[in-house]
């Protein structure tokens, strides 16, 4: 995506963020004002949270002061959004991270050795885990871990978070069971892709060359394999990440995790619309920004895509 694309993809997203605003039913301004409440104290709230002026003129003040950092306050605690966001933001991260770096660790080699040996017992296994897996939605994936490793056999916290600066044990184990709750989806998305790329690319011409030089096995499938096998790997990756950044409210909520989902049930469930706004925007505008950073990872996989 070139810089032109960029920016009208960004502007797009922009517009839309705004008017979610406009299209929710019923009045943003009902849900923190008491009943009964007068002409002027409506008109003072508008104007403080910068709901009064024509639509046009309240966009541009809008895009204006979120360039700046600046996406308006909480219309519940009176926070800025963006320190709300902030605050929240670094355990989404962390939680999708791991998440994606773990379902990296365990599709890969799986996904490797089954496009190797297409049909044989890694890979009917695999595909019978995997077909399992996605038949299990991740809320009950995460009840099913929490009932196996903490009510079960003691070895993990249930819910809870535990910032880093009550030790690295400790925040990791509370970090267990949701990433592997998110992980585990993730994974067999990768498997599945990697799998069937491994078993097209290694019928190549310069594959079968590469047998031919005797070069070994392990070699031709890290190194001549792979990296031809990862187009599509990268492309979900990159969406992967984006959705998780967004969409790990199950899990937050099933784990008692204090990020950027379990604010958005929060502002939702307190009808705090500018925070919900905001959370969108940062959101959307990452996912944008993830997948043009995946585009540009394509000629490093493959030189031929710089001249293409």
């Amino acid at each position: 995506m070139n810089a032109a694309k960029l920016v009208v993809v960004l502007f797009l997203v922009s517009v839309v963020t705004f008017l979610l605003l406009e299209m929710i039913p019923g009045d943003p301004l009902a849900a923190m004002l008491p009943e009964g409440a007068t002409p002027e104290m409506r008109a003072a709230a508008a104007e403080r949270f910068g709901l009064d002026g024509p639509l046009v003129q309240r966009y541009l003040e809008w895009v204006g002061n979120a360039l700046h950092g600046d996406l308006g306050r909480s219309m519940q605690s009176q926070v800025p959004v963006t320190d709300a966001i902030l605050d929240r933001l670094p355990v989404t991260l962390q939680l999708a991270g791991l998440s994606i770096v773990v379902a990296l660790l365990i599709a890969m080699p799986i996904g490797i050795y089954s496009g190797y040996r297409p049909g044989g017992i890694v890979d009917r296994f695999a595909t019978f885990v995997c077909s399992v897996t996605l038949s299990i939605p991740s809320f009950l994936l995460g009840v099913l871990l929490v009932f196996v490793f903490a009510v079960t056999l003691h070895a993990l916290p249930v819910t809870g978070w535990t910032p880093l600066s009550a030790g690295l044990v400790p925040h990791l184990r509370g970090l267990v069971l949701p990433v592997m709750t998110l992980a585990s989806i993730e994974a067999v998305a990768f498997i599945r892709l990697l799998r069937n790329d491994m078993v097209a690319t290694l019928q190549q011409d310069f594959v079968l060359s590469a047998r031919a030089r005797g070069i070994p096995t392990t070699k031709i499938l890290t190194v001549h394999a792979l990296r031809p096998s990862a187009f599509s790997l990268v492309t979900v990756l990159g969406v992967s990440l984006g959705r998780l950044i967004g969409g790990t409210v199950i899990v937050e909520s099933l784990f008692a995790l204090p990020g950027l989902g379990s604010l958005v049930v929060t502002a939702i469930n307190g009808r705090d619309f500018l925070l919900v706004q905001g959370i969108v925007l940062v959101v959307a505008v990452a996912y944008v920004l993830l997948n043009t950073l995946v585009d540009l990872t394509y000629p490093l996989l493959d030189p031929r895509v710089r001249s293409a």
